[in-house]
């Protein structure tokens, strides 16, 4: 449950703050003193990071494709904000499908779906009271993929895509009202890479022999050089770092990039990041 008491200062919500990039966003942003508010997987990720943080992070246990959770979640959040309202909203849950889409099940598809698009579009929308009230911003963490999609990573490119232009057309409809909408597309990191290479092998050990005929070979070159670009891969922390300082930063981005590896693959698609691993346009 949401905790009620007055609540003073800056306030954040982080969307799939239990792990990962979430939760090292939630405690830089508990450091810098701000009140979070999040979402987590289980009951054990939302005491760690209550403990963690001092008790300035307020995990929900809540699966942001169920809309009723969602809403009940928001309105607990907003009730705790009161006038002030929100100040920032971190859309960073999601999952990864991974595959060829000839053998991929389309339940899994529809479930990348319905967590990295229509449930950061429940999110958004629950919480926009609170964050007309602030003239708060919303910051939409993607991947590069959204511009750059590859081999075996259909759904989520598609689905980080679909976001990013559901994202633009937000800011235009939500100017009038003072809020503001970044998209800050990551790069590969340690333990984002490590799960994608976790999840290729999974796909390979379950194809059916004709299957591997098919996509094995492709499929084994492709996981050693998702491998190999780990050498390279931000820190998750680092990487939360400059979420952070992008969420922060004034005037706001329409988009902003983290990762040299993000810089390199949107340079392909004809993007121009400055130097130094993050690039606001």
């Amino acid at each position: 449950m949401v905790s009620t008491s007055p609540r003073f200062g800056r306030s954040v919500v982080v969307t799939g703050a239990g792990a990962g990039l979430g939760r090292d966003i939630a405690l830089g942003l508990a450091a810098k003193g701000y009140i979070v508010f999040g979402t987590a997987m289980s009951a054990a990720e939302a005491l760690d990071l209550r403990d963690a943080s001092g008790g300035r992070v307020s995990l929900t246990v809540c699966d942001v494709t169920k809309a009723m959770g969602v809403e009940a979640w928001a309105s607990g959040v907003t009730e705790a904000l009161g006038a002030a309202g929100l100040n920032l909203l971190i859309n960073n849950a999601d999952v990864l499908t991974q595959g060829p889409i000839e053998i991929l099940l389309l339940d899994a598809i529809r479930h990348e779906f319905e967590v990295n698009v229509f449930g950061a579009l429940s999110v958004i929308n629950a919480f926009l009271p609170a964050l007309r009230k602030a003239r708060g911003r919303i910051v939409q963490v993607n991947t590069w993929m959204a511009s750059l999609p590859l081999p075996f990573s259909g759904p989520s490119a598609a689905s980080h895509a679909a976001i990013e232009v559901f994202s633009a057309v937000y800011r235009a409809e939500l100017k009038p009202f003072g809020v503001e909408v970044v998209v800050v597309t990551t790069g590969n990191m340690k333990t984002g890479g490590s799960a994608k290479t976790s999840a290729l092998a999974r796909i390979a050990n379950g194809m059916t022999s004709g299957q591997r005929k098919l996509y094995g070979k492709t499929l084994g070159t492709f996981a050693k050089g998702l491998s190999s670009m780990q050498a390279v891969s931000f820190d998750s922390a680092a990487t939360a770092a400059q979420v952070i300082e992008i969420a922060e930063q004034h005037p706001a981005p329409s988009r902003a990039v983290v990762g040299a590896d993000a810089e390199e693959m949107l340079r392909a698609t004809h993007e121009s990041p400055t130097p130094g691993g993050m690039h606001s346009a």
